[in-house]
């Protein structure tokens, strides 16, 4: 709990005064006496100045496994557990809906995956795998760049007491290939609070624009730097702080890197970062930057480094967070004290050694406590195994590799080192983080452990690297195939790094192209046996959602999903549940008053009893009905959730309109492609052991007592006749017999085979759900049986070979095409045909994810050859309100392509494009400016222009299409100019 900030900063202060004054490079020895824990002293003092001083939440950090975010190996950076906030997804129910001002130290590992410092670690005196990201953050604009600078300035100058002479700032200054300005308006916030123009540098997207990712948020930054040369000689800048100013949605692109080096002499380390003001945008699929509906600032500091700098340290390593452990580390082996030594001063590698160890056992001992373990079990050989179903666990597991073979090869620690060192962690982190005392033994237990597994593995590599090096020349190079079963992807499970280091270490060098002979062929197997990526479905972008917020759409209410009750046969009940279509969406996620039949759409609806993915739960299945028309089912895929929204995933065989009245009804067992094949294997199996059938006729009261006995909801006569398989009728019905429960008894007074051998051959062609939780299955036995299987086994060649063609890709947009309407000919072909439902299913999902790929693949064609036609007819026309013209387009998708290019490069202008096509037909195209909306509407537009050809038109108030017939086509573009003109 953080202390009053007047207390805080007190206590700073004195920690602070105790602190001699920087010395210059790392070269000191440790005192054996702890130092004052100044580290607490500012982590207090940053979160009391924002809780006391301007009133923002203190929230703890979030655990570094991250939760729900498949892009990241490991939390790492402030900002992660407000995705949902920066991405509009939040849950307006949820605690964090709430968040406006927010302050917290985030634990954060950076050891993998995009964002990986794993390699630079103990090499140099600055980098770390895991480290504390003290933040502050304001959430849908409470608060933007003027005061997020000045709260930054008045902490590092008046509570942290760093002169103002050596701060320096850099501020965003522009991009013109993005169409972004300068930053002017944070480079003025700083110049009124102070800051010299002297001082002020001014970088470009690579330095000072900040992005989540190729999509998503972004925001031009502002940097806070510390000059350590304090004005002697050239500037020598380290980062303090990055505030980033989240106003824009971002199109793919290279993403930004912080501040490396400047020039030769001038080097930058940020203290503190918060974003420019530029209004928040979002990087789209296309490329393009749009206004994100609110703002945000989302800020972080590195502890580790400020503290560095408050204590006059050049290395973080010589902070008070760290001289605990390498005085630990110096106790407990055999080698010199630690020295801050780096590169070819350091001989022996011992300084490295020290540093690798210290921060390693930070981040395993932090990672551990929040779940994630390294885990040396495991059979050899499956590394490639345990990368694809957990790689953070993988690359604990190299952490915790590297630590053992630093501490005991060149330390020269004794045995279970390792695991003494968590109390020291536990010591100087665990106050901030209570977890790691909760699990202080535990950790120590699990790193002793994997400790004691990798020893015996590494003695054993040890022992192979001598034998081969034994058998090689003076200039040979060390085989690969050797390397490579000793690596993670081999037997003994070495990181390839430190197999690479030992050889470094003799002299010896590796053979790397062999290396990467078998790392590529390792590549290609993985993909091989790789299960295909789960299709991700419709969602709502941060602006869909946006638009829902401001027209007041309340959030599902999806109470009705706890509404089921327990059967007395055991089985679940769930209530059916009515609602009202509120939104659709397209699939390309534009909201639509209706669908069409054959159309996937996303249906939004004011109540459900769908459960929606999440909490590792799978999305209910199921259908709806309108109400009234009960006989045309609606199937749902999936449901889930965006922004406290149910997003339902349907496929609509008949129009679907908003305002529509529906019912929903959930699928309690849909039955999966295995469970099918099951059953054909449980009835195959009766067919090959040729049972005797038994059929007798009995009183109907004989047969209501009878445990499993099969019997349908319906009057049967009396007596009746019962058929049982394998089991004569008297044995079946005794009731002390559980022969109704191991065979099939049933009763029928069909006429039936009498030995089940007769049947030949059984094969399940369809299932139907005759109510919910009833499914009808459809079979075929005998010679049309064995067709089945023929027809089945025809078209997965089929679907393998196309798979085959679609892998070798597509030069241009016709043949993309060409292969897209091949999958769909194969999906109908698969649909209709007589064969194995279960095989049938397992085509139809190869095949929806074939679809996908060729659908991607004609789009980014369709995208390419769109912006050659946008430039075209960019060239031909001038600046005006207004673009009205023929281009030729393969398709309809094309057309719409070029309008929306042109119309983002030309925003003010109103667009209609019209596309000749074979037979007289004619594809139109348009998208109406923003600001000549609301009188001037696309599809009211695109409507007159169809409507003068004969056809029809759809669409929104911002973008619509259509199609229609003409031979006159200068007519169809007076049209469209006189109405458009008279709009505007």
């Amino acid at each position: 709990m953080a202390v009053s900030v007047a207390a805080a900063a007190g206590r700073l202060r004195r920690a602070v005064r105790r602190t001699p004054q920087w010395r210059g490079p790392s070269r000191r020895a440790l005192s054996s006496e702890a130092p004052p824990t100044q580290a607490a002293a500012v982590r207090d003092a940053f979160l009391s100045f924002f809780r006391d001083r301007h009133g923002h939440r203190l929230v703890p950090s979030a655990s570094v496994r991250p939760r729900g975010d498949p892009s990241l190996l490991f939390v790492n950076a402030g900002m992660n557990q407000f995705k949902p906030i920066f991405l509009g997804t939040v849950d307006p129910r949820s605690e964090m809906a709430g968040f406006r001002r927010v302050a917290n130290s985030q634990k954060c590992v950076r050891a993998g995956g995009r964002h990986s410092d794993l390699e630079d670690v103990g090499r140099d005196l600055s980098h770390h795998t895991f480290f504390e990201m003290l933040g502050n953050w304001a959430f849908r604009g409470v608060y933007f760049k003027e005061e997020a600078c000045s709260m930054a300035w008045e902490l590092l100058t008046q509570v942290y007491g760093i002169p103002e002479d050596r701060l320096w700032v850099s501020y965003f200054g522009g991009d013109p290939k993005a169409g972004l300005g300068p930053d002017l308006e944070s480079r003025d916030i700083w110049l009124k609070l102070g800051v010299p123009a002297s001082r002020m540098l001014s970088f470009g997207p690579q330095e000072n624009f900040w992005e989540m990712g190729d999509t998503g948020p972004c925001g031009p930054c502002t940097e806070i730097h510390y000059d350590l040369a304090g004005g002697v000689g050239a500037p020598q800048l380290v980062e303090l702080w990055n505030l980033v100013f989240m106003q824009h949605n971002s199109p793919p692109g290279p993403s930004p890197i912080p501040l490396c080096h400047l020039s030769v002499c001038l080097i930058p380390v940020i203290l503190w970062g918060a974003s420019p003001c530029i209004p928040f945008l979002a990087r789209e699929k296309d490329g393009s930057l749009q206004p994100l509906p609110q703002r945000h600032v989302d800020t972080g500091m590195g502890l580790e480094r400020l503290l560095a700098v408050l204590q006059g340290r050049r290395s973080t390593y010589d902070t008070d967070l760290f001289s605990p452990l390498l005085n630990a580390i110096h106790q407990g082996c055999g080698a010199p004290p630690y020295s801050g030594r780096v590169g070819a001063a350091d001989e022996g590698h011992t300084d490295t050694a020290y540093r690798v160890v210290a921060d390693h056992i930070r981040t395993l001992s932090i990672c551990i406590a929040d779940g994630v373990s390294p885990g040396m079990s495991g059979a050899p050989g499956c590394w490639g195994l345990i990368w694809a179903l957990n790689p953070s666990r993988l690359v604990l597991r190299r952490l915790l590799r590297r630590a053992v073979r630093f501490s005991t090869e060149l330390l020269r620690a004794p045995p279970g080192f390792l695991g003494s060192l968590v109390p020291v962690v536990v010591e100087t982190l665990g106050g901030a983080y209570p977890e790691l005392q909760r699990n202080s033994a535990q950790i120590a237990s699990l790193v002793s452990e994997d400790e004691t597994a990798f020893l015996a593995s590494l003695q054993q590599g040890r022992r192979i690297i001598e034998r081969t090096l034994r058998r090689l020349g003076p200039s040979d190079v060390f085989p690969a195939e050797v390397a490579w079963s000793l690596s993670l992807s081999g037997n003994l499970g070495l990181p390839l790094d430190l197999v690479k280091l030992m050889l470094e270490e003799k002299g010896v060098q590796l053979d790397s192209a062999g290396l990467e002979r078998l790392a590529q062929e390792e590549a290609q197997h993985r993909a091989q046996q790789a299960e295909p990526v789960q299709e991700q479905g419709l969602r709502l972008d941060v602006h869909a959602l946006g638009a829902l917020q401001r027209q007041g759409v309340p959030p599902t209410d999806d109470n009705p999903k706890y509404n089921y009750s327990l059967r007395p046969s055991g089985g679940y009940e769930f209530g059916t549940c009515e609602a009202q279509v509120l939104q659709l969406y397209a699939e390309d996620g534009t909201a639509v008053a209706s669908v069409g039949e054959g159309q996937r759409c996303g249906l939004l609806l004011d109540k459900t009893n769908f459960y929606a993915e999440q909490g590792g739960q799978a999305s209910d299945r199921g259908y709806l009905v309108r109400v009234g028309l009960q006989d045309v089912l609606f199937p749902v895929a999936r449901a889930q959730v965006c922004g406290g929204f149910i997003l339902h995933e349907v496929a609509a065989p008949e129009c679907l309109n908003v305002g529509d009245q529906v019912q929903l009804h959930v699928d309690e067992a849909p039955l999966t492609p295995e469970q099918l094949r099951a059953v054909e294997g449980t009835v195959q199996k009766a067919v090959g052991q040729n049972e005797a059938v038994y059929m007798e006729e009995v009183a109907l009261a004989r047969t209501a007592h009878v445990p499993g006995l099969r019997s349908l909801d319906e009057v049967y006569p009396d007596p009746v006749r019962v058929v049982s398989v394998g089991v004569p009728v008297a044995q079946a019905l005794n009731p002390a017999s559980q022969a109704a429960l191991q065979t099939s008894v049933e009763l029928c007074c069909g006429t039936h085979l009498l030995r089940t051998g007769a049947i030949g051959d059984l094969v399940i062609i369809g299932e139907r759900q005759l109510a919910k939780g009833t499914t009808r299955l459809l079979a075929i036995t005998g010679e049309q049986a064995q067709q089945a299987r023929e027809v089945g086994q025809s078209l997965a060649q089929e679907v393998e070979a196309a798979a085959a063609r679609l892998s070798q890709g597509s030069r241009d947009v016709v043949e993309a095409q060409r292969l897209s309407k091949e999958m769909g000919r194969l999906i109908d072909a698969v649909d209709t045909a007589v064969m194995p439902q279960w095989q049938r299913r397992e085509l139809q999902a190869t095949l929806k994810a074939l679809r996908r790929r060729a659908n991607t693949a004609v789009r980014k064609l369709e995208m390419g050859q769109a912006a050659q036609k946008t430039q075209e007819l960019l060239q031909q026309h001038s600046e005006g309100p207004l673009i009205v013209d023929t281009v030729y387009a393969e398709s309809l998708s094309v057309l719409v392509k070029v309008v929306r290019q042109l119309c983002k490069q030309a925003p003010s202008t109103s667009v209609l494009l019209l596309s000749p096509q074979p037979l007289g037909q004619v594809l139109c195209a348009c998208q109406v400016a923003q600001s000549a909306t609301p009188a001037f509407t696309a599809e009211a537009w695109a409507l007159a222009v169809c409507s003068h050809m004969g056809g029809k038109a759809w669409g929104s108030r911002v973008v619509a299409q259509g199609t229609g017939s003409t031979a006159d086509l200068d007519a169809a573009l007076s049209t469209a100019r006189a109405y458009a003109l008279n709009k505007l």
